[in-house]
């Protein structure tokens, strides 16, 4: 089977079953309930759908500790129901993509209590032990303040066992072939039930040696390129989206410099160095940022987003743009999280201002890459900070008025639903924004449609132009003989572009609106001059020649 690029032009919608829809009145969401809800999602433009980890689990991680691989939480209904919500999928021709979380496990997972209790299990050396407690145990946690060791003792086996991340969540020894029998097998399974691929979770921790008092883990990159084979052998078209947070420098080895490792890596050298520009209306960071990540090859692409279900995470800003980006969206300590990063939802982060949101959205969907929206942002859904960690951006979808916001029929459900305020489900939720011609909601609806139109973005090569001015980002893509220009004003008061289109002793191009019939023609040949607004951003088509100039008059 071809594989087709799909992703290259798609537009991915990440939710969790559990805080969706739910059907059955029970308080959590379900596969039943997220099936009614396919066509609403079409129509917003959504041509993929990843759901974040819905497989049996305790819960203590959201459901990333996961203890059976091949199955549903009973929670969320039965693979009958999954296989009925990927075929209505199928219907409206929307994909369907997963969480892979195999870098850890539960430690209530059958093969880690069978490695503990017996020596000479099978699944010993699936997991990664000592004897003695290693040098390096209080190093290297991903949860600063909150988790103190990345190994812990287990009396049962008489051993520590390693954990990069909580300590329910013993790390499988993913160098183990058997470990990577298994993975594929897990792949292999939801690949027949009808997935097109796998966000695949802490893909650095995935392929790094795990040892006790290893200084430098070395990454054992061709674990993804057999990753990628075994995809296109049961599945031509099947993805991976990889979670790796690493310096531009570092990326190339993960999709491969022929590009036959993983197909998709979310940018989040890009995205913390965007909430620096929304925070300071200096683009000249990003622009930079931008230019650093031009390495992947043709048939590898980046997936940009705003905010996700983690924290933004701001570890690779200076010190001073750290401090500028807190100072704007996290001032208070209980707005932020791990020493790193915010964990408020996009939405408060601008004040509520509609057209700051919509100045970040029209950027997200013009990036170079697939954009990636986290379910409610549409909306402009808001953030719980009452509860802990992560989960005040993890409160159930509002869809209407009626009581828990439309989410569930029962008087309680498994979080609270935002209710009150500004972002109360009473006055925010999709049906009242449904009916408002001018609603965030709407807004999106129209952009996503436009920028599906626009396959440039997604498959085009770019161009950051330096307009002289560092509140304005100026991006232009061209394929094919065409070619379209985006413009942005990060600021909050107007500013004027001026530049020219053609070439010398030629006529200039004419600039179509995309969005409205704000046309710009060239007032002398080939001079255009565009007043910006605050907060005001433009999409043009480039008429005429297909050359594109811009030069600063500042």
């Amino acid at each position: 089977m071809i594989n087709d690029l799909w992703y290259k032009n798609a537009l991915i919608y990440c939710l969790s079953v559990e805080t969706f829809m739910d059907a059955n009145g029970d308080g959590v969401g379900d596969f039943q309930g997220l099936a009614r809800r396919v066509e609403y999602l079409h129509g917003l433009g959504v041509t993929a759908i990843w759901l974040m980890p819905f497989q049996p689990s305790p819960g203590k991680d959201d459901g990333y500790d996961v203890i059976d691989y091949y199955n549903v939480d009973p929670r969320f209904g039965t693979l009958g129901d999954f296989v009925e919500f990927t075929h209505r999928c199928k219907q409206y021709g929307v994909r369907v993509i997963i969480d892979l979380v195999v870098n850890h496990t539960s430690d209530q997972h059958p093969w880690f209590q069978d490695a503990r209790s017996d020596p000479q299990s099978k699944y010993r050396d699936w997991y990664v032990w000592s004897k003695k407690k290693p040098d390096n145990a209080h190093k290297g946690m991903v949860f600063p303040g909150v988790q103190d060791a990345t190994w812990t003792y287990d009396k049962a086996a008489r051993s520590w066992y390693f954990h990069r991340f909580y300590k329910f969540q013993p790390d499988l020894n993913t160098a183990n072939p058997a470990v990577q029998a298994e993975i594929f097998k897990i792949m292999g399974f939801w690949i027949q039930l009808g997935v097109s691929g796998f966000r695949m979770d802490a893909v650095p921790f995935v392929i790094a040696e795990k040892g006790p008092n290893l200084e430098k883990p070395k990454e054992q990159f061709d674990m993804l390129r057999a990753f990628r084979q075994f995809l296109q052998w049961r599945q031509g078209d099947a993805i991976i989206l990889a979670e790796a947070n690493v310096p531009p420098e570092a990326t190339l080895p993960y999709v491969g410099e022929d590009g036959d490792r993983l197909q998709m890596m979310f940018n989040f050298h890009v995205n913390q160095h965007l909430f620096y520009a929304l925070a300071a209306a200096d683009t000249r960071p990003l622009a930079k940022a931008l230019e650093e990540t031009r390495v992947l090859p043709p048939t590898a692409q980046w997936a940009h987003f705003l905010r996700n279900h983690d924290e933004l995470d701001l570890g690779r800003l200076t010190e001073e743009q750290r401090q500028s980006v807190f100072a704007a969206f996290g001032p208070e300590p209980d707005m932020q999280l791990y020493d790193r990063g915010i964990r408020r939802r996009l939405a408060p982060m601008l004040d509520g201002d509609i057209r700051r949101l919509r100045l970040a959205y029209s950027l997200m969907l013009t990036l170079p890459g697939t954009p990636v929206l986290r379910y409610g942002d549409e909306l402009g859904m808001g953030d719980d900070l009452t509860l802990p960690e992560r989960y005040c951006a993890r409160t159930p979808m509002q869809w209407s008025s009626e009581p828990q916001g439309g989410f569930s029929k029962s008087a309680t459900t498994v979080s609270p639903v935002i209710s009150g305020g500004p972002y109360g489900y009473e006055h925010l939720n999709a049906a009242e924004q449904r009916r408002e011609p001018e609603s965030l909601q709407n807004w999106l609806e129209r952009a996503v449609r436009m920028r599906a139109e626009i396959p440039e973005i997604g498959w085009g090569e770019f161009h950051v132009i330096d307009v002289g001015d560092p509140a304005i980002l100026a991006l232009r893509y061209d394929w094919r003989n065409n070619s379209a220009l985006f413009l942005h004003n990060f600021d909050g008061r107007a500013h004027e572009v001026v530049f020219e289109t053609g070439l010398e002793g030629e006529e200039g191009s004419h600039l179509i609106n995309l969005l409205s019939d704000d046309h710009s023609q060239a007032d002398d040949g080939r001079r255009h001059c565009v007043l910006l607004d605050a907060y005001e951003y433009r999409w043009y088509r480039v008429g005429g020649l297909d050359y594109l100039l811009v030069r600063s008059e500042f």
